[in-house]
Formats: structure tokens, sequence, C-alpha cells
């Protein structure tokens, strides 16, 4: 491999999930909080502003964030956008034109071929949702680049979809952007041959040719290696936990597991897709008959039809442990995120096997009782403003027909775990 292209060493040290004290952590509750605060921040920005997304839709606020990353790039900020394939496929064209006209770098993780195939890396998708300004701010959650009033399949929608984030200042910032560098490393060198073949199709196109060949070399330079760790000072203790396919395989589910199994008082979860595995339902159960009082807030509209249903099959073991579940009715809940005493997490991982054994996630870990009180006052003022508790007498006398689609739905996505080949793991 060419030199120009090694990654740093020292990113893998970076993203060693350790927690480290001294952070500054603000809670972000859905678009009105979050985009504000991640725009300013890229107003802000001075040397390099990454951004990581699964959706990066055309709407208002896509537009708006596009406009930022493309005043940054006017004004010699260094700006890279990496984008998922398949829940980008492609970038709307007012968006494409207002980055590619500013200079703004875009790639693009595993596109999505237009022939059908049975590919299982096809499955493994970019989800998680980061941003990194000049190594001094970063942004983690569940929220995609997507307007809060509207949903790329049921349209305009009353109430503001339901999400969280997290802005963070502090040596943690160090790992988000460390995972960022790392993976633009990786799939700019993966795609480096696909753009050497377009390099000698224009090798016959006169200037267009000289110019491709000319602009290559800067393509492959390695991404900023970023800030070191700074030292510990006061403030919250925060970690970077990632899901990948080769250190971090389970290193969410894990965490979800350790804290569940040590809780003593709570255990507070929402997540918008749950369809967890055998030790994850074993582990609420068993904490709900120790006495711990476990509460989920969990999708009430069927956005996705399978998943909803699926979802519902798992209720009656969870009920009769005495587990408690909340629908929220309100609008769409996308939250991924978790109270558990004073452990906290905010992140882009659902607690389903796509999430939590396929895709590329990001959450981040707080260990503060004050940071997990005011996450656990927000989940617990939506919960009480849109939420519907379920009631084991009433769900277990749903119609017939609601039971066949659980059924079905259940079996579906266990079969998606096959197909993906973690079986034996799920």
């Amino acid at each position: 491999m060419d030199a120009s292209v090694l990654p740093d060493p020292g990113l893998l040290e970076r993203l060693r999930p350790v927690p480290v004290d001294g952070n500054d952590v603000a809670l972000l509750e859905s678009g009105a909080e979050f985009f504000p605060s991640l725009i300013a921040a890229i107003d802000a920005a001075q040397r390099e502003a990454w951004l990581e997304t699964y959706i990066f839709a055309g709407d208002e606020t896509g537009l708006r964030v596009a406009s930022a990353l493309a005043r940054a790039a006017a004004r010699g900020v260094s700006v890279r956008l990496m984008i998922d394939g398949f829940g980008t496929r492609e970038l709307p064209a007012a968006v494409a034109q207002r980055l590619a006209g500013a200079g703004v770098r875009v790639l693009v993780y595993k596109p999505m071929p237009w022939l059908l195939s049975f590919d299982r890396q096809r499955l493994r998708r970019l989800h998680r949702k980061q941003a990194c300004i000049d190594g001094r701010v970063a942004f983690v959650g569940g929220l995609n680049v997507l307007d809060d009033l509207w949903d790329p399949n049921h349209g305009a929608l009353e109430h503001p979809r339901l999400d969280y984030a997290v802005r963070l200042r502090g040596p943690v910032v160090a790992a988000v952007h460390a995972s960022m560098a790392r993976l633009w490393n990786q799939i700019e060198v993966a795609q480096a041959p696909l753009r050497a073949r377009a390099r000698d199709a224009l090798d016959g196109l006169g200037q267009l040719g000289a110019l491709a060949r000319h602009r290559l070399p800067e393509r492959l330079r390695p991404a900023s290696r970023g800030p070191r760790p700074r030292r510990p000072r006061a403030g919250v203790r925060a970690m970077l936990l990632l899901r990948d396919n080769l250190a971090n395989r389970r290193a969410i589910e894990r965490a979800y597991l350790k804290a569940i199994g040590s809780a003593r008082r709570e255990v507070l979860i929402a997540n918008a897709y749950f369809f967890p595995g055998r030790r994850f339902r074993r582990a609420l159960a068993e904490a709900a008959r120790r006495g711990v009082r476990v509460r989920l807030l969990l999708q009430g509209r069927a956005e996705y039809v399978l998943p909803h249903f699926a979802t519902q099959a798992l209720y009656d073991p969870l009920l009769h442990a005495g587990v408690e579940i909340v629908e929220y009715h309100r609008s769409f809940l996308h939250a991924k995120v978790a109270v558990v005493d004073d452990w906290a997490t905010v992140g882009s991982s659902n607690i389903d096997p796509f999430s939590l054994l396929l895709a590329r996630e990001a959450n981040v870990v707080v260990l503060d009782a004050g940071f997990a009180a005011t996450l656990r006052e927000r989940v617990l003022a939506s919960m009480a403003e849109g939420g519907r508790p379920v009631l084991h007498d009433e769900h277990a006398k749903r119609p017939w027909t609601q039971r066949l689609w659980g059924w079905f739905a259940t079996r579906m996505l266990r079969l998606g775990v096959v197909v993906s080949g973690h079986r034996n793991r799920y």
C-alpha cells in the first residue's frame, strides 16, 4: 500500500471504549435543538468539518445543513460528508449542487448496485450519525439530516419526530474524530481502484483526462489525524461506543447487558426498533424480577409494518415478568436512548439484530447522575405526553389477525438474521 494512504496508528488507541473525564455533554432533543446547534458549530469551523449520516434529505432542513457545509468549504475549511448508499442512494440534486459547487468532499458508504443480489455485505450499512468540528466539538445521536415534521414514507407529521443527540466537548471528541477519520480512510482507499479506472477512461479526453490524473493523488491523502485526547479535568465522564464488523462487533450490546445486569433502581429505555435477542430479553426480565423498575418506551405508530408487529409479538413474556411497556403515539419515535440508574446512553443503535449485528453504529455512554437525571426527565415527559401504557390483559385479548401478523413478522425478521449469517449469535 502507498505510504500516503496508511492510516494513523494512533487512531486505534483513541477508539478504545474507555471512559474519560472532563467532558461537557449537552442533551439535544429532536431537530429543533439539534440542527441549530450543528449549523452554528459548522459556521464557526476554522479548519475542518466532518459529518456522517444515514439519510441526507433534500427538504428545508437538508438544504440548511448543506448550505452550512458549503459556506464552510467556501471559506477554506476542509469539509467531508459521508452518506450511506442505501439510506441516501443519491444526494438530492439541490443538495449535491450546493456541496459540489463549494468543494465539499463526499463519499458514499457501500453504494447500492442496481441489480439485485444476495450478497450479505449489502446488509452492513452506515447507520451512525456523527459530526466533528475542528476536533473541539462533536455530535452523536439518532438524527438523520431530515426535517422533524416530514417522514419519507408517510409525509407530513402533525408533531415532530422524537429523537435525541448529544453535543460533546472535551477529551471524548478525539474518539469521535478518530472514528470518522478511520472510516473515511478505509472507504477512500477501497474506492481508489474505481477512481483509477475512471482516470484511465479519461486518458484519451485531452485536458479532462489530465485534470483527473492531477487531482487523484490529493483525494488519496489520508484524512486529518485530529486531536489527541486532552488531559482530564473537572466534568462529565463519558465514552464513545462503536459497533462495527471488526473489533467492536458486540460492544454496544455488551454495554447494555452490563448496565442492566448491575441495575439497582431503574431501567428506562426508549427505542424505535425493538427486537432484542434472548440474552437481552432475559436481562430485562431478570432485572424486573429482582425489583428493578423496568420501563420501555416503544414505537406505537407503525412506521414499518414488519418491525412493528414483530416487536408487539415480544410483549407477553416481558409484561408477564413485570416489565412496563408504553407505546409512543404522538408522532414517530426515532430515539435510541437509555437510562440505567446513573448510567445513560444516546446514539444511533436500535435494539434489533440489524443494528446490533450488522450496521455501523455509534453511541455515547455518559456516567453522570446529573446527565442521567436530565435524560430521564425528558423521556418520562415524552412518555406522559404521547405514550399509552400496554396492559397485559388487554394485549392478551388482541385480535387473532394481529397475532397472526406478529407470528409472521417475527419469523421474517428471524429469517433475516439467518440470511445475514448470525443465526447463532442472536
